[in-house]
């Protein structure tokens, strides 16, 4: 629904050989973790490892099955979220940035027993940084 503003331009972190950008919710209402159904993050044309891809939100980090049964946490439009992979970068240099998004909007039915889901892509040019230590 805007899905322009997916990626917080300026947020492409390098953590040793995982890199990270903070995500917003392309919708107008909160949605429950379980609501998340997946995410692509790709640089430079190169895809993080499905099995890499970890999200954080809340100050939790989640593998996307973790995701799935979970009701608790809560992702507001408000609220970044962290997407981050398995991806080598050069933090000096640009990247183009892009994620995909599949989420399912529980209070729209379109039919017996399915829900209204959305995919949605974002892409960005940004310099990556680094992480700074805790």
């Amino acid at each position: 629904m805007i899905p322009d503003r997916i990626i917080e331009q300026g947020t492409l972190t390098i953590d040793g050989g995982r890199a990270s950008v903070e995500v917003r919710l392309p919708w107008y209402r909160a949605l429950p973790a379980s609501c998340i159904a997946g995410a692509t993050l790709t640089i430079d044309g190169v895809a993080a490892p499905a099995d890499s891809l970890r999200w954080e939100m809340n100050g939790r980090k989640f593998t996307f099955a973790e995701l799935v049964p979970n009701t608790e946490e809560w992702w507001f439009p408000t609220d970044s979220a962290v997407l981050s992979g398995e991806l080598a970068l050069d933090h000096s240099a640009e990247h183009k940035v892009e994620v995909g998004l599949v989420l399912y909007i529980p209070y729209i039915v379109i039919g017996a027993d399915e829900v209204l889901h959305i995919e949605e892509r974002d892409a960005k040019t940004m310099t990556a940084r680094k992480a700074v230590a805790a």
